[in-house]
């Protein structure tokens, strides 16, 4: 009896320490990965007459890909130079493989020539995106 309850206390305190950690990192800005070739799909959807592309990988299913979609538009709408599109994933899980990508929504912003600049896991934080993107979005010379 007292084993199952150490058991029971352990595995409590192990979810709440999981759940902490993934809400501290859900949402945060992070490093662009290493230069990679990218995916035909991803190329794509890479707008030239923007400085930025942020492709929101996401999955069909994906409650929170809603959420990032809905930080994501408005704010490509309203931010000269952004472009925003969502990638679905779900038939094609090798797109999100050759990315790197281990969870849905990512989003990874882009320049038009395919280098990624920053990627986020989980639902975006808007203004602390846009505070990351903002050296990336002067105006650019054609």
């Amino acid at each position: 009896m007292v084993t199952g309850l150490w058991v029971l206390v352990a595995t409590l305190v192990a979810a709440v320490a999981a759940g902490a950690l993934l809400r501290v990192r859900n949402g945060r800005v992070r490093a662009a990965k290493p230069a990679r070739d990218l995916p035909a799909p991803v190329t794509d959807v890479l707008d030239p007459a923007s400085a930025v592309t942020l492709v929101q990988i996401s999955t069909t299913f994906c409650a929170p890909c809603r959420h990032a979609k809905a930080v994501l538009a408005p704010l490509a709408e309203r931010t000269d130079g952004l472009h925003h599109v969502e990638l679905d994933v779900t038939n094609s899980p090798e797109v999100a493989q050759s990315l790197s990508v281990l969870r849905t929504p990512t989003t990874i912003a882009l320049t038009p020539d395919g280098r990624e600049l920053l990627r986020v896991g989980g639902v975006p934080k808007g203004p602390e995106l846009l505070d990351a993107l903002r050296p990336h979005l002067t105006t650019r010379t054609s």
